[in-house]
């Protein structure tokens, strides 16, 4: 099984939703973000959260690539921005 890290840098998405989340990124607050975006109780340690947010986008990205209605960009955005924050939270502790 890949890492989590691992996957992150194979993930490929357009420009706009990439540039977005950066922008976002600056604003993250684990404990007020991730709780919000995950639905529920954040988990202690990154990992764990790095992996649950990426299985969210991966859902979200096939909603976007087969041009569900029920899409939701700004969601798709807000993931994004949770899976970047908990990757630099995640990348000193390596």
């Amino acid at each position: 099984m890949q890492d989590a890290l691992t996957i992150l840098r194979r993930l490929r998405r357009p420009r706009l939703l990439i540039r977005a989340a950066r922008a976002g990124l600056a604003e993250y607050r684990r404990d007020v973000h991730l709780r919000r975006t995950l639905g529920g109780e954040a988990p202690q340690r990154c990992g764990p959260a790095l992996i649950r947010l990426i299985e969210i986008e991966t859902d979200l990205n096939d909603a976007r690539l087969r041009k569900c209605a029920s899409y939701n960009v700004a969601r798709h955005v807000e993931v994004l921005v949770a899976m970047m924050g908990e990757a630099q939270l995640l990348r000193p502790a390596q």
